[in-house]
């Protein structure tokens, strides 16, 4: 037998046994081909806030325990004003994360974004985004929907485009201008903000960070739905905690550490979506997180569950103060039901692009409080 004919042979059996694990069956994780990077990312909240004492004083006339503390989800949430949508706030973020990227926008190849609060039944968003912010024609857009983790799968597409050499940059958005019917639970922490990362070949003098790897979750659980024509969401009440959000987190999670052979102590930073202040706290305790390592990327107090955006605006938010060489789990939730986890490391380079564009906390503080009746207007619960 031919010595290279050998060497080939060996090399396919080197190929099966990597990309083939235990029981015959392929290795979960998905790892591009080529190592990819965060360039740029940027956020985007709306100013107005409307409290939740505010949304109980109008449906409960007040929410209070025995002893006259309000016990709600969260403590405010943010909303959009009458000439905001998700296009408005996914440019804004865009622009923002062009800031921190410092590339001509014209070397976007694709524009990607996920939302469940589209404003066009029939048009993608991708193509006005790509207009707004000076991107050229030549791209590739589209819309995606899966509930709160239609952000990550944007994102988890562009990582693959990169990743196989089809294109050199590309960007990713989570926006979503949440529903909530008035006096649902839904109502105190539906809330509305962008958040938009550019991903491009790992560059170690530009890229602030880069994917290591993701691994994907999903299951047919319904748990929260909106159906065609309707207006406001529904939700299966015991279905949304124990067999959706913590199942599917936590089986994300675990599978992604499992298959990279991590445990907690391998990261620095933990963020996971964040339908309400309790929720991502008990996760992070079942998983063996402690709060140390969650706290940087819990917003939802202050802004409230920006779906689509929620556990992309706590990356944000954590790459607004991570140092460098720290590893981030991510790990999202979407209603349906389904999480995308990511293992993250952050590159030196973050440190000279995190001042280019507003941090998070910059955009929680820039607020102004708006009553019920204002609220309601501007989320269009009231129309002429």
């Amino acid at each position: 037998m031919c010595a290279c004919v050998s060497v080939v042979e060996s090399f396919e059996h080197f190929c099966i046994a990597y990309w083939w694990g235990h029981g015959g069956m392929p290795n979960k994780i998905m790892v591009p081909n080529r190592k990819v990077g965060i360039e740029g990312w940027g956020a985007y909240i709306p100013i107005y806030r409307v409290k939740n004492e505010e949304i109980a004083r109008m449906w409960k006339g007040g929410l209070v325990d025995r002893n006259g503390n309000f016990k709600g989800p969260i403590i405010e949430k943010s909303v959009i004003n009458l000439d905001e949508d998700t296009v408005t706030m996914a440019i804004e973020a865009a622009k923002n994360a062009l800031k921190r990227a410092g590339i001509n926008p014209k070397l976007l190849r694709t524009i990607l974004v996920g939302t469940e609060s589209n404003p066009y039944a029939v048009k993608t968003i991708g193509a006005t985004i790509a207009r707004a912010i000076g991107a050229g024609e030549d791209i590739l857009a589209a819309t995606y929907e899966f509930a709160c983790k239609a952000g990550t799968e944007a994102l988890e597409t562009v990582i693959g485009l990169v990743g196989s050499r089809m294109i050199e940059y590309g960007l990713a958005i989570g926006a979503d201008t949440a529903q909530g019917r008035p006096a649902d639970e839904l109502e105190y922490t539906a809330a509305c903000g962008a958040v938009a990362y550019i991903l491009g070949p790992f560059n170690r003098e530009t890229s602030v960070a880069y994917i290591e790897a993701s691994y994907s979750y999903v299951s047919d659980t319904p748990d929260f739905w909106r159906r065609s024509g309707e207006k406001y969401p529904r939700h299966f009440y015991r279905f949304t905690g124990e067999p959706a959000y913590f199942k599917h987190i936590i089986n994300a999670a675990k599978g992604l550490m499992e298959e990279l052979g991590y445990t907690p102590n391998d990261f620095d930073y933990a963020v996971f979506h964040q339908p309400n202040y309790k929720f991502p706290l008990v996760v992070a305790k079942r998983l063996g997180f402690p709060m140390e390592k969650v706290k940087h990327g819990i917003v939802v107090n202050m802004i409230g569950n920006t779906y689509a955006a929620s556990a992309l605006m706590g990356l944000a938010a954590t790459l607004d103060v991570a140092k460098p060489e720290s590893r981030i789990l991510v790990v999202s939730y979407g209603s349906g039901s389904g999480s995308d986890a990511f293992s993250i490391v952050v590159n030196d380079a973050i440190e000279g692009k995190r001042d280019k564009a507003p941090k998070v906390w910059d955009l929680i503080n820039r607020k102004k409080y708006v009553d019920y009746a204002l609220y309601a207007r501007l989320r269009r619960k009231i129309m002429r």
